[in-house]
Formats: structure tokens, C-alpha cells, sequence
């Protein structure tokens, strides 16, 4: 079982729970630093880990007219004012191999987005950062195809190696969470983070961007976090009907306080119990 340092916070699938949680897409400081305290206040009161989560540059917008954010520079300086004003973690989407060691700069964990999972040398360029790395598995990817990134990445010297599930292209606009991939990634000894929020996106389904069904990302957070994972990500957002990106699935910032709390609860249940294949 190996355990990924981040800042000072420990995640691994056989430690309480981590949040990884922010909007998609950074708007300002301000608005950054209002979720992020928030979202602090919540997962301190119910006893969970907390990452901070947004996106300086959205580069897949369905649509070219996309608001895609600040951009790398102004994003950069964004997410680092969070990190030291509410002293938390902050993590980042990486888009192509010359942005990993600036964004490692500033971000604690880089992400490399589904789209991007398979692609060698961005894996080795943010493997090479000796930042945490956290992959989305692809939606055309099997979980027993992970490894092969993982290796990838390991080349490197690299073992700060988080796995997310995001769902899986299920048809046209839609996409399915086959929990089954969950304790299959953690086979690799990494830990495994449950993508609540874009597992319920419904890819270009409203024409010029993407839908989602946002009543259900709390029904794919709580069966992940029942079988036992080192995290789960989600999306929150104080107007998410009026949000830049990703409007659709993200959860209300008002709703996450409880959603933690019923998540800790699970996590206890599922953590003295461990699935095991």
C-alpha cells in the first residue's frame, strides 16, 4: 500500500479520507479563496483531508466561444495566493509537457487530464516535476490498463502517483461509473481517487458544451467511498448554474458540508472493513 505525501497531508487507500474539491475553472483570487475557506471550514469540522482544485486554462471546452480561465500566469499566481492564505494544498490541470515544471512551481499535485492519460511524454514531463501526479483515467481506458501508466511515470523516480475514475464513454453524450475499477486500480498499490462530479458529465450533450446530472455526483461519491479510496473529487461551486465550465454537475457549495460529513461517516465504515480481491 503506498501512501502519497502532499504538503502535510498523507493520502492512501487505507487512511481517512481525502477531499480534493474546488470550482472547475478559476474566475478570480477572491472567488477562489471564498470556496477554498470554505470548503477548509467544512472538511476540518468533519475531520477530512482537503485539497484545493481548480483549472487555470480549460483546453477541451466542447465549444471554441468556451470561457476557458485566467490563463497560466494569472491562474498560477491564483492558486498560489489560495494555498497560502488558507493554507491548503492546491492542485492543477497540466496541458501539455512545457507547462508541468511551471505549474509545479506553485501546485502541489498536477493533473493530467483523461484526454491526455495515455500521452507519454507529458506523463515523463510531470513525472520529472517530483510533484505529486494525479491521472484521470481515460474514457476510452479499462482499469487494467492503468498500469501502464503508472510504469510510465515511475520511470522517472516518481512514486507520488494518484488514480482517478471519471467514467467511461457509455454511447453518445454519456458516459458510466463502473465501481469494479476502483479496488482494480488500487491493485496497483496507489491511491485511488472516485471523480464524482465529471463521472456524472454528459460530454457535449447540450450541443456547444457539456450536461450533467449533478443530483447524482453525491450517489457516485458515497458508493466509491463505501468500498474504501484515498479520495474523492469533486466540484463545487457557490452558483453552478451560472459557473463557467462544468455548471451542470457541479455541487452546490451549501450542499458540501453535510455531503462531507455523510462521506467521513462512510469512510470509518469502509476503512475497518477493507475490500479485498
Amino acid at each position: 500500500m503506498t501512501h502519497v505525501k502532499v504538503a502535510d497531508l498523507t493520502i492512501g487507500n487505507d487512511l481517512p479520507l481525502t477531499l480534493i474539491a474546488g470550482p472547475c475553472q478559476l474566475e478570480s483570487v477572491d472567488h477562489a479563496q471564498m470556496i477554498a475557506g470554505r470548503m477548509k471550514e467544512a472538511c476540518d469540522a468533519a475531520g477530512a483531508q482537503f485539497v484545493f482544485k481548480a483549472s487555470y486554462d480549460k483546453a477541451n471546452r466542447t465549444s471554441l466561444s468556451g470561457k476557458r480561465g485566467m490563463g497560466i500566469d494569472a491562474g498560477l499566481k491564483a492558486l498560489q495566493s489560495v494555498g497560502k492564505a488558507i493554507g491548503v494544498p492546491v492542485l492543477t490541470d497540466v496541458h501539455s509537457e512545457s507547462q508541468c515544471a511551471i505549474a509545479a512551481e506553485v501546485a502541489d499535485i498536477l493533473q493530467i487530464p483523461a484526454f491526455l492519460c495515455r500521452q507519454t511524454d507529458m506523463l515523463l514531463a510531470a513525472g520529472n516535476t517530483g510533484a505529486a501526479i494525479n491521472v484521470k483515467k481515460g474514457q476510452f481506458l479499462a482499469p487494467w490498463e492503468m498500469p501502464n501508466i503508472v510504469t510510465k511515470i515511475e520511470s522517472t523516480g516518481n512514486r507520488r502517483i494518484l488514480l482517478t475514475e471519471r467514467g467511461t464513454t457509455f454511447g453518445y453524450n454519456a458516459l458510466v461509473a463502473d465501481m469494479r475499477s476502483l479496488p482494480q486500480m488500487a491493485q496497483t498499490g496507489y491511491p485511488v481517487v472516485m471523480d464524482a462530479t465529471h463521472s456524472v458529465q454528459q460530454p457535449g450533450g447540450q450541443g456547444g458544451s457539456s450536461g450533467g446530472q449533478r443530483e447524482f455526483a453525491p450517489v457516485m461519491a458515497r458508493a466509491a467511498v463505501a468500498l474504501g479510496v484515498g479520495a474523492v473529487f469533486i466540484e463545487t461551486h457557490d452558483d453552478p448554474d451560472n459557473a463557467p465550465s462544468d455548471g451542470p454537475n457541479m455541487i452546490y457549495l451549501n450542499d458540501m458540508p453535510r455531503l462531507i460529513d455523510v462521506l467521513m461517516q462512510l469512510d470509518v465504515v469502509a476503512k475497518a472493513n477493507p475490500v479485498v480481491l
